[in-house]
């Protein structure tokens, strides 16, 4: 261990938990994450060592059967396991997400029915917000779901970009229900769809073309989900009543920002000790690399890169676990963390030279992994009319 990405403050739990993590990761995710991803395969042995350490329920609260644990530790797991390969990650962040709307939103019995078992990771979670023709434009929302006249719902329209959509078994989706309100953002509602996992038709209603071949981010199933009148009983709507979906979302996002944004903390990471090991290795002119002051710079950049984007990450969950909102510091610590992230994977893929372009050294695979940090859960630009707007409410002129 060097001495960037520590945390002050954390309880002995918290260490311990890291300190199993981190040595999963070093002994199960390292060895084998560059072969599958390659081979694009689902990593089925490190999901189940996840389960046995507790990862799925690490947030549950433990009458639900989980760890009870915050944000912060959480997030803390997230940058380790990402060190390790980011696609792991993502096999958790979706399921966590959904995990944590039914702690805030859902009913006793939502939460009794589904939380012991997603603490387990008997049931997988998947999150659905995004169609082919948006992504951060939720108010365009076209997928539709229709009252009955048994009092539950038929849910038509197509989604895109889920993670876990072929391994979930729940799935929180976000639809119109058009139920009278004057704001768009009060006719949406979130529902609790039920599915078994693979491909095809998984529920009736409910298609999952396959995987997205995708740049980066493999190993793990990105999917669309069509819905063509898949029937849906009251008490799928998450909460009490519908109309609520949109500002369920939005709590579910920002938590959902501070964990890409521990992602990007933990490639960083990873792309710098890469970055410094080679630059120790590997010599020119009659010395290492790392002597040569045009190196030396750029290490320090990436270390005090790395430094602070961690730090921002921490207290970003630091205010969500302290009950505050986190809307701004969630946007930025993502926003910096994945624009950090990706100059510091450069500055070690320009290190290796070379061999940073071939398949055989971890760097290639950081380098696009790093992309997708720029555009999951909200691209820079949108954290920026977050930031932005927020910043005018505070300071406005007297």
């Amino acid at each position: 261990m060097g001495r960037l990405c520590q945390t002050d403050g954390l309880t002995e739990d918290q260490q311990e938990i890291l300190k199993a993590v981190r040595t999963f990761v070093e002994e199960k995710i390292l060895p084998v994450a560059t072969e599958l991803e390659h081979a694009d395969e689902y990593p089925t042995e490190i999901v189940e060592g996840l389960k046995e350490l507790g990862i799925f329920g690490l947030m549950i609260p433990e009458e639900y059967d989980g760890l009870g644990e915050s944000l912060l530790t959480y997030a803390l797991c997230v940058e380790e396991i990402a060190r390790g390969w980011m696609s792991v990650s993502g096999v958790i962040n979706t399921h966590f997400i959904v995990a944590y709307m039914l702690m805030r939103h859902g009913t006793e019995e939502q939460k009794r029915k589904y939380l012991p078992k997603m603490a387990a990771g008997e049931i997988r979670g998947a999150f659905s917000m995004s169609e082919p023709g948006l992504g951060s434009d939720v108010a365009a929302v076209k997928t539709k779901a229709t009252r009955t006249d048994d009092g539950g719902y038929e849910l038509t329209g197509q989604k895109m970009w889920l993670t876990n959509g072929g391994s979930s078994t729940l799935v929180a989706v976000l639809a119109k229900t058009d139920e009278g309100e004057d704001s768009v953002y009060k006719n949406m509602t979130t529902f609790l769809v039920e599915k078994e996992p693979g491909f095809g038709e998984t529920a009736q209603g409910v298609t999952v073309p396959g995987k997205i071949d995708k740049m980066g981010y493999k190993g793990i199933d990105t999917t669309e989900m069509v819905f063509e009148g898949h029937r849906l009983r009251a008490d799928q709507v998450l909460g009490e009543a519908p109309g609520q979906g949109f500002y369920q979302m939005m709590d579910g996002v920002e938590v959902g920002r501070v964990n890409v944004a521990a992602r990007a903390c933990g490639i960083a990471n990873r792309a710098f000790e890469l970055g410094i090991a080679y630059s120790q290795q590997r010599e020119t002119f009659g010395k290492p690399i790392a002597q040569h002051q045009a190196v030396l710079f750029r290490l320090a950049e990436m270390a005090t890169k790395v430094e602070t984007a961690h730090s921002m990450m921490v207290r970003a969950a630091r205010m969500k676990d302290s009950g505050e909102r986190n809307d701004v510091e969630s946007g930025m610590a993502k926003m910096l963390a994945s624009e950090y992230c990706n100059e510091v994977v450069e500055a070690s893929f320009r290190i290796h030279g070379g061999y940073g372009y071939s398949k055989e050294y971890e760097i290639e695979r950081l380098y696009r992994e790093a992309a997708f940090m720029l555009i999951g859960e909200g691209t820079s630009d949108i954290q920026k009319m977050i930031i932005g707007r927020s910043l005018l409410k505070d300071y406005a002129l007297k």
